[in-house]
C-alpha cells in the first residue's frame, strides 16, 4: 500500500523546479507539510484546495517520513 500512496507524489524537472509536488499539480509537498505545520487542518487543505484528495496528504506525509527514516546524523569526533 506504501508505494501505491507514494505514487501520487511527482517529481517532474518541469513543474515547480522539480520539486515534489502531488500528482503533478503545482501543489508541492513542502507547501503541505508547512501547511499542516502551521495548524491548517486537513479539512481546511481540502477545502482550500478542491483538487487535492485525503491520500495526497496521507502520500506528503508518509514521503516526508520516508525522507526522515533515511537521514543519518554522523559523529565528527572531536
Amino acid at each position: 500500500m506504501n508505494e501505491a500512496i507514494l505514487r501520487r507524489i511527482t517529481i517532474n524537472p518541469d513543474v515547480l523546479a522539480g520539486k515534489p509536488t502531488v500528482r503533478g499539480m503545482r501543489i508541492s509537498a513542502e507547501q503541505v507539510l508547512k501547511a499542516l505545520g502551521a495548524g491548517v487542518t486537513m479539512q481546511e487543505m481540502l477545502e482550500e484546495y478542491p483538487e487535492l484528495e485525503v491520500e495526497d496528504i496521507y502520500a506528503v506525509l508518509l514521503y516526508a517520513a520516508n525522507l526522515i527514516a533515511e537521514e543519518k546524523i554522523y559523529r565528527i569526533p572531536a
